[in-house]
C-alpha cells in the first residue's frame, strides 16, 4: 500500500472479513455476496489454504475465481460439488456462511423472509430459505453494509429465519451444540457474540468510529469485548489479492458512495 493509497472501507471489510475463516480447518467457505465472497477467497489465498470452496456453480475449484467476466481465465477445478454433496456438508457441519440477513436481534436470530406483521408484512424479501437448517447445522457469520437500528432491532426480528440463543425459542431437551455465530462484520465495526450468555460485544471498531457511534445505530445494549481496539488496514499484499479476485472493482458497488476506511469527522 502506497502512502498516497486510498483504501476504501468495502476492502477494509473483506479483509475483517476473511478472519472469519480463520483457523476453520477443511471445511467449505461459502461467502453469499460480493464482500464476504472476497472476504473467503482472501482467506484462502492467505492465511487459510485448507479451505475448500466452489465456483459458485457445480465444482469444487483449487483457486478461487475472480468475480465477473472471466475473460480468458480458466478455473483450475479438482472436482464436482452437486447439490447433494453440498446438503451433506451442510448438515455435517462441514461449512462456514457468510450471509447478510435483512435484521439481526441481541439473540443473533436473523431474518430474511419478511418485515412487519407476518399476515401483513410491510415488505417480502427473500423468504427463510436455508437458512433454518444452516442455522443449525453450521458455522454462520453475517454482513452488515450499513449498520443501523432497523437491522439491529430493539426486540425480537420479525420473522425468525435463522436461528439464535434465545432460550425461549429452545425446548427442553432441544441440542443447541451446533449454533455457531463467529463474526458480524459491518460499516462500523466488527461485532460477535461471546459475551456471558451469548451477550453481543464490539471486537473492533474501524478506524474513526466510537463505540458510543456503535452504540447508538444499534437497537439492544452492546458489550466492549476484552482487548477492543481498531481494525486493521488492509496490507499492500492483501489489497494486490483483492484487486486480483475482483478485476472488475465491483466491491466499489457495495456501499453507497464507496466511501475510503478511515472515517472522517465530517463523515462519522
Amino acid at each position: 500500500m502506497t502512502e498516497n493509497e486510498v483504501v476504501s472501507l468495502a476492502e477494509l471489510m473483506i479483509v475483517a472479513a476473511s478472519e472469519a475463516w480463520r483457523d476453520n480447518g477443511e471445511i467449505l467457505a461459502s461467502g453469499i455476496g460480493v464482500i464476504p465472497r472476497i472476504g473467503a477467497s482472501l482467506a484462502k489465498l492467505t492465511h487459510s489454504p485448507e479451505l475448500l470452496m466452489t465456483d459458485s456453480e457445480a465444482f469444487l475449484v483449487s483457486e478461487p475465481v475472480p468475480l465477473g467476466a472471466r475473460g480468458d481465465y480458466q478455473p483450475k477445478y479438482e472436482g464436482y460439488l452437486s447439490f447433494e454433496r453440498v446438503f451433506e456438508c451442510v448438515w455435517g457441519g462441514k461449512r462456514h456462511a457468510m450471509i447478510g440477513p435483512t435484521q439481526i436481534d441481541r439473540w443473533g436470530q436473523t431474518n430474511l423472509s419478511s418485515v412487519g406483521p407476518y399476515d401483513k408484512p410491510k415488505s417480502a424479501i427473500l423468504g427463510v430459505r436455508g437458512l433454518p437448517g444452516n442455522s443449525i447445522n453450521h458455522i454462520n457469520s453475517m454482513i452488515v453494509p450499513n449498520h443501523g437500528p432497523r437491522v439491529f432491532v430493539s426486540g425480537e426480528v420479525d420473522m425468525v429465519s435463522g436461528v439464535g440463543y434465545k432460550p425461549e425459542r429452545w425446548a427442553p431437551g432441544m441440542k443447541q451444540d451446533f449454533v455457531d455465530i463467529r463474526l458480524v462484520v459491518t460499516d462500523l465495526c466488527v461485532m460477535d457474540f461471546g459475551g456471558p450468555d451469548h451477550a453481543p460485544r464490539v471486537k473492533s471498531l474501524h478506524p474513526g468510529v466510537s463505540f458510543e457511534q456503535v452504540q447508538a445505530a444499534t437497537g439492544f445494549p452492546l458489550l466492549q469485548a476484552p482487548g477492543m481496539g481498531e481494525t486493521p488496514m488492509p496490507t499492500a499484499g492483501q489489497l494486490a489479492v483483492i484487486r486480483r479476485m475482483d478485476p472488475h472493482n465491483l466491491r466499489a458497488l457495495q456501499l453507497k458512495g464507496n466511501p475510503p476506511a478511515v472515517r472522517t469527522a465530517a463523515a462519522a
